[in-house]
């Protein structure tokens, strides 16, 4: 089969990931975080993640806890040149 260029970045923190899969377990099918690049088309770059407000939501995650999920998240909007929600 043939597919465009793709490339999966995988990374995490355990000291920010452990306390979220203690609190709700389910939270490890999303850990550790992944950004999806690929060229659809030639010349075309798409970029897919999944913000931490999405996270949060799925798995009823605490503000408090949620808090280690957006550094990550800056760091992903910034390597990508887009902005994130606070």
């Amino acid at each position: 089969m043939a597919m465009p260029a793709t490339t999966l970045i995988v990374f995490g923190n355990p000291k920010a990931g452990t306390p979220l899969m203690l609190a709700n377990p389910q939270v490890g099918v999303d850990l550790p975080l992944k950004v999806l690049v690929c060229e659809p088309e030639p010349g075309q770059v798409a970029v897919f993640f999944t913000a931490a407000s999405e996270l949060v939501e799925r798995h009823s995650l605490s503000p408090e806890l949620a808090a280690g999920l957006v550094p990550a998240e800056r760091l992903i909007a910034a390597v990508i040149g887009k902005s994130v929600g606070a």
